[in-house]
């Protein structure tokens, strides 16, 4: 059982680590640009069963975890990070046309895919979660239950604080007009270019 008192103060530090933006976050806003709100949702549904399965490895035992499987994190870096400028790419070279004719229709798994990917491709999520989840734990008790309810909690604070970027950014797409929805694309695409290139040039604390 969590200490009731404690929620609170653990809410506001997630919500401060939830609305930094990173690779995640930019995402969410290139996918809701480009496919609108429900695009950008699905992808914050992808984010957060990755975030899921994030708390259970620090529940279990991070550094057990990653003492048997010791390459694995830089492998799933540089494939997230590839799989972040290709898509990128992708949206540079769209027509304003295609996003605003078919972005709606393209498969949901798609997008959380991304998601998941892309913030499993970022390694610092999980060693944030790793560093911060325990000092909030009564040692007193069985520690796995009480990390996996603040995983939770934090994962429902992020994927409220990245729902104001969709929705946000979803609205911003019904404004624009079809000369300017290339340009976004362009932007959209350049910024998770830079996002991969960014990932793949991070190191391992």
């Amino acid at each position: 059982m969590i200490d009731p008192v404690i929620i609170l103060p653990y809410m506001l530090a997630c919500l401060l680590f939830a609305v930094i933006p990173g690779p995640s976050v930019s995402v969410v806003i290139a996918n809701s640009l480009a496919g609108g709100t429900r695009a950008g949702l699905f992808t914050i549904l992808g984010t957060a069963l990755s975030m899921v399965s994030m708390v259970f490895i620090v529940a279990v035992g991070l550094e057990a975890v990653m003492s048997l499987v010791a390459g694995a994190f830089e492998i799933i870096k540089l494939a997230g990070a590839a799989y972040l400028i290709w898509i990128g790419w992708k949206m540079f070279r769209s027509t304003g046309q295609l996003a605003i004719g078919n972005g709606d229709r393209l498969p949901v798994a798609r997008y959380m895919w991304q998601g998941a990917l892309t913030n499993w491709s970022n390694p610092k999520t999980l060693l944030f979660l790793s560093a911060f989840l325990p000092q909030f734990i009564d040692l007193s008790r069985p520690a796995f239950g009480q990390i996996m309810v603040l995983g939770l909690i934090c994962m429902a604070v992020a994927a409220m604080s990245d729902s104001a970027y969709a929705l946000a950014a979803g609205q911003a797409r019904h404004l624009l007009t079809a000369a300017r929805v290339r340009m976004v694309n362009r932007v959209s695409g350049v910024i998770l270019m830079a996002g991969g290139i960014w990932l793949a040039l991070q190191k391992r604390a």
